[in-house]
């Protein structure tokens, strides 16, 4: 009966954190989060392999749907401040982080980066689930914050490599399968949805699915990770989702009922109060840090006003 004591304790605190949400306003996400944090360090909770590779899988997936829930032509017409709120969000905490661990706190530069690059990530799949929760998905602004994400998450994941991952030989048929499964599964939606579409067994959910496992393991083995194709996939596919509005509604209850609660609890659980309490200084500082960084790279300056316009002689 051991086995079945992490599903059991998993199952009612995620059915405990939906309840807590719908009666507090608060996001399932950040209540989940926290659950995970109480059961880690009160109820000596662990993650087993299995719920790692639903945690894993599950913020991949929620990647997937986020790219999906991006409009082509808002993208487009967007690109520019996508590019520079998400560099910027990047960008700022990224420096300034290393900064005060490098020169004022005197880390090796290793760790500094390292911390760098940790205070620097937003997490696309918190935003996105946040974002749903909100109704924000369907607006312009929504779409616009998942994008600056997108491109917060690419320069943390593109930084990380450059410094700390050493390149194999998996890195090409990686880049390979990647352009390989994303033009595939855009070239041949019309015949599939033609084929096999609107059946209860769901083989258009099975198709993504399997395709998003496809990205993971040669993602793995490259020593990456699947953000970025799982995004370009998804937004590939955007226009698909556009069009059937009732199996994007399908994908998200199979993600946020059984995936992604397993995805937040695991970060709960990997979170030490002990630790939390014995550098409680520190971490207040590069809270502080990553805060006024990251709002220094995200806010938007105000509009510069227009010239007035001169007065007309009198007739």
């Amino acid at each position: 009966m051991d086995h079945l004591w992490i599903p059991t304790v998993a199952g009612l605190l995620v059915m405990l954190a939906s309840l807590a949400s719908v009666e507090l306003g608060i996001s399932v996400a950040l209540i989940e989060i926290s659950l995970g944090v109480v059961a880690g360090n009160f109820l000596g909770l662990q993650s087993p392999p299995w719920m790692d590779f639903l945690a894993s899988f599950g913020s991949i997936v929620l990647t997937f749907l986020a790219g999906a829930e991006v409009d082509p032509e808002v993208m487009r017409a967007k690109l520019r401040e996508s590019l520079l709120i998400g560099g910027l969000s990047f960008a700022a905490p990224f420096f300034g982080t290393w900064l005060v661990c490098g020169w004022g706190l005197g880390w090796s530069l290793p760790a500094a980066q390292i911390a760098g690059v940790a205070l620097s990530t937003t997490s696309l799949a918190v935003v996105y689930a946040v974002l749903v929760e909100t109704g924000l998905t369907h607006m312009a602004i929504g779409k616009l914050i998942m994008a600056a994400t997108f491109v917060t998450d690419f320069g943390v994941a593109l930084t990380l490599a450059a410094l700390f991952v050493r390149p194999t030989w998996w890195l090409l048929p990686f880049l390979g399968v990647s352009v390989v499964v994303i033009w595939a599964m855009r070239a041949l939606q019309p015949w599939f949805f033609a084929r096999y579409g609107d059946r209860v067994i769901e083989p258009e959910i099975k198709g993504a699915f399997a395709a998003l496992l496809v990205l993971m393991f040669f993602a793995e083995r490259a020593q990456s990770h699947a953000v970025l194709p799982a995004f370009v996939l998804g937004l590939a596919l955007a226009r698909v989702f556009h069009e059937h509005p009732e199996l994007q509604r399908r994908f998200r209850v199979v993600a946020f009922a059984f995936l992604t609660p397993f995805f937040f609890l695991k970060g709960g659980l990997n979170v030490s109060l002990a630790l939390v309490w014995a550098n409680l200084g520190l971490l207040g500082l590069l809270f502080a840090v990553k805060q006024a960084t990251k709002f220094a790279g995200s806010i938007r300056p105000p509009a510069a006003p227009s010239p007035p316009t001169p007065c007309s002689p009198p007739s």
